[in-house]
């Protein structure tokens, strides 16, 4: 487990500084370029356990973690440790907050599961 908190912090460190550099355009190039590794699914790592690290990472980062670095990433991480994840991004139409988060098959899994009830979907990569 200390070697995915440790994997997490490390991709907010690098999603931190994208997000510096270019903004919202090098988050989405970091997820473009993630790509879901082949693992045999018996030997993944249980997707809740790499969604606890994340969160964990988030805990100990000297700087408050906002959703869209959290999702990005936390689908990196998801993606490299064998799974399929998704990341997406919605708006609430009637405050105009958008809001960012992590999906496998169709399920948040990095937030609350009724994120689709909440926003509109805008993007999903």
């Amino acid at each position: 487990m200390m070697y995915l908190i440790l994997r997490s912090y490390l991709m907010l460190i690098a999603v931190d500084v994208a997000l510096r550099r270019a903004g919202l355009k090098n988050a989405y190039k970091i997820v473009s370029e993630s790509t879901t590794r082949q693992i045999a699914g018996d030997r993944r790592v249980p997707y809740e356990h790499i969604c606890k690290s994340v969160d964990l990472a988030c805990v100990f980062y000297p700087k408050t973690v906002f959703c869209l670095q959290r999702s990005v990433a936390g689908v990196a991480v998801l993606r490299a440790s064998g799974w399929p994840a998704e990341f997406v991004t919605g708006c609430s139409i009637s405050t105009f907050e958008n809001h960012a988060w992590a999906e496998l098959n169709g399920a948040v899994v990095n937030d609350k599961p009724y994120m689709h009830e909440m926003y509109q979907v805008l993007d999903r990569l």
